[in-house]
C-alpha cells in the first residue's frame, strides 16, 4: 500500500481518502457488499467531523464497486446516509487491492465554517 493519509483539508475542503469497508473494530473484512458500505460510513463520518465537517456537507462521491451485483445494496446504503441533500457521484466498476473488498468509496466535502 501507497503511503497515504486518511484525509487532508485544502482550504475550505476536505477530501477523505478512498475506504474500503472492513469492520473498525475487528477489522474483519464482511462478504456484504452492503455491510461494507456501512463500515465505510462508520469510519468516514467521524473523520468528517474532526476536520470541520460533516455527511450534510458531502459534495461528491466516487464509489468503487468489483461487480455490478453490489450496486443496489451499496445504493441502498448511499440513499440512507444522503438522503436529505445527494451530493455528486460517480460509480466505478474495477478492482480494489484490499483483500475481501467488494466497494470502496472517496469522498469530497465542505467544511463548516466555509
Amino acid at each position: 500500500m501507497a503511503a497515504y493519509c486518511r484525509a487532508v483539508v485544502e482550504g475550505d475542503y476536505i477530501h477523505v481518502s478512498g475506504t474500503v469497508g472492513a469492520d473498525p473494530e475487528t477489522g474483519e473484512m464482511p462478504e456484504d457488499a452492503g455491510l461494507q458500505a456501512r463500515n465505510i460510513f462508520r469510519i468516514v463520518k467521524p473523520v468528517l467531523e474532526e476536520n470541520g465537517s460533516g455527511i450534510d456537507l458531502v459534495i461528491r462521491n466516487r464509489v468503487f464497486l468489483t461487480d455490478i451485483e453490489h450496486l443496489q445494496a451499496v445504493a441502498e446504503v448511499l440513499r440512507e446516509n444522503f438522503a436529505d441533500n445527494p451530493p455528486a457521484n460517480t460509480t466505478l466498476l474495477t478492482g480494489i487491492p484490499a483483500p475481501g473488498a467488494k466497494v470502496e468509496i472517496e469522498i469530497t466535502a465542505k467544511r463548516r465554517d466555509a
